[in-house]
Order: C-alpha cells, then structure tokens, then sequence
C-alpha cells in the first residue's frame, strides 16, 4: 500500500518533533511546516534542518497567510497539528481554525489530527474553571472540522511520561521528589501514562487505518494503567529509597490554587481531574473510539518501571 504523505505543523515541538520522525521512521513522505515566524530561533531552525536531513520536505507557511497554508496542505494527504496547548508554554489552540479553513479550502486532504493528545475535551464539559478554557476551545476546532466535512482521527494520549512519570506526578518540579512525595487523596486513582515516542508511534499508525476514521482513539495500554501510588512504588522499589509520603485532601488541593498565577491554575485544575475524578479512566470507550494499545499489539510500549530507570 502506498503510504500517506503527511504535513505536521508544530514539527518542532514537544510532541511535533516525535511525529515527524515517527513519521519518517514508518515510511511516510513527511513534511514539516516551516514558519516565518521562527525568526532567529536557531534551535528551531537547526532542528527542522536535521528534519531535512532525515529526508523530511520543509514547507514554508504562515498562519497569517491563508493562501501559504492552502498551498502546503494540497501537497499532502494527512495534516497533523501538534501547536501548542499548555499555558506555561504557549496556548495556540484556536489558531488551528485557520488551518481548518485552509484545509476546507485545499478539499484534498483525507484526514486531519488536530492539537489535542490529552483528555478527550469531549468527556470535559463539567471541567472546573480556569483549565475548562483547554477542553473548551478543542472542542470549537472539533465544531470547525465536523461542520467541515473535514475525515479526522482525535488522539487522546493522556499522561505524558515526561511531565508526569519523573517527578512522580509532582506539581512542582520533572524529576523524582529526594524526601517527601505528595499524593493526590489516598494516591489510587488510576490514569494512563505513556512515553511520548510511543505517543507519536501510534497517531502515525492512525493516519491509514480505516478503523480509526472520524473516531477518537484512545492511547490506554493496560500496563501503563496506574495510579499515583503504584508510580510512587515503582521508584522506591528502583532507586532503594522510602519517601515519607504526605496525602493532600481534595478541598485542600484545590484550595491551593488561590494565589496561583492563571496558568499554574488551569495545571492545578487539570491535575484535580486526573488524580481525584479519574477523568482518564473512569468511562468506557463508546462507538465512537478506539483502543490504540488493541488496534495495534505489535507496539512494543514503554513500561513505566522501565521509563523510570533513567532518574536513578
């Protein structure tokens, strides 16, 4: 079969760099937007260039100019966006409406992954304020996709290793606490954590597969399905250190974000979902989704005991 040629926009970021060599790695023709914008970032550049090393197609685009982005979208079959949606970063959620109206205008493109890899926004309406704005403003690009007829795959990947597994699932730093670890009520709640190369290897294998057309494809493999406590044990067992573990109650976490900067509390508000509702593992996948880990079984996952190796 012919492989998909694929555009990712965002390619140097967090999880954008992963898909374009997951991209290249499965032998997909893979472009990769490259912006005006970036300016003199020379890490940008030089990463988008290596990019170009690795056989990658650089397109130039700007989200300020409609006509670049149509141009870039019609040389391709599969568009993924990868921009931003955490607030200590940088939050460009919306500006993905301007590459739904490019896309709509291309009329070629067979299917688009927009920016979402967390909780499903979908299952989020109930989400507590400032952190609902995530959800909310997915959830408008979705409105955007499916009133244009646009084919697409969502990708809800849940806990990012990176930020969540290394620091134990602390607020307030990304590698393991070295006395005192905090747990979210009694620590059992159970979510999903995945290894961010894994992330990419299965939103790659999506882009072709018919079983995942116009669903929501959800990222669970079933070893990678703990609670925070479980986490907690791991490294213990690992790195031969005890840590004095101290519960935090749900009125006092959520009492903490009073004096918080706005983007501290959208964190402090999405943490409350995962680790105190079990936002990520308290439904069932419906007719709409799919389970990444059971369409493709010859992914061999990262087990967090083994991703945890590297901190000790």
């Amino acid at each position: 079969m012919v492989k998909s040629k694929v555009l990712v926009v965002g390619g140097t970021g967090y999880i954008g760099r992963r898909l374009v060599r997951a991209s290249l790695n499965q032998g997909h023709p893979t472009y990769v937007l490259q912006r005006p914008e970036i300016g003199l970032d020379i890490e940008k550049v030089q990463m988008l260039l290596s990019f170009k090393r690795c056989g990658a197609h650089l397109v130039e685009g700007s989200f300020s100019d409609l006509r670049s982005l149509v141009d870039a979208v019609r040389l391709v079959d599969i568009v993924i966006c990868t921009m931003s949606g955490v607030h200590f970063r940088s939050h460009n959620i919306l500006m993905q409406l301007k590459l739904v109206e490019a896309i709509k205008e291309a009329g070629n493109v067979k299917r688009f992954l927009p920016s979402e890899f967390g909780m499903d926004p979908a299952l989020m309406g109930h989400a507590i304020e400032p952190g609902k704005v995530t959800f909310d403003e997915k959830m408008a690009v979705r409105k955007a996709i499916e009133e244009a007829k646009i084919p697409f795959t969502y990708i809800s990947a849940n806990c990012f290793a990176g930020y969540f597994v290394g620091n134990l699932c602390q607020l307030s730093s990304l590698t393991p606490p070295k006395d005192i670890v905090y747990l979210y009520g009694d620590g059992n709640v159970k979510a999903v954590f995945l290894d961010e190369d894994d992330i990419a290897t299965y939103t790659i294998k999506t882009i072709d597969d018919p079983r995942t057309l116009d669903k929501t494809v959800y990222l669970r493999p079933p070893e990678n399905i703990l609670s925070q406590r479980q986490l907690v044990e791991m490294w213990e067992k690992l790195s031969g250190r005890t840590l004095e573990k101290r519960s935090i109650s749900t009125e006092d976490f959520l009492a903490s974000m009073k004096g918080l900067n706005y983007a501290e509390q959208v964190g402090v508000g999405h943490f409350y979902h995962i680790f105190y509702e079990g936002s990520l593992t308290n439904f069932e996948i419906g007719e709409d989704g799919e389970e990444g880990s059971q369409l493709y079984p010859e992914v061999q996952y990262t087990r967090m005991n083994e991703y945890l190796k590297i901190y000790t």
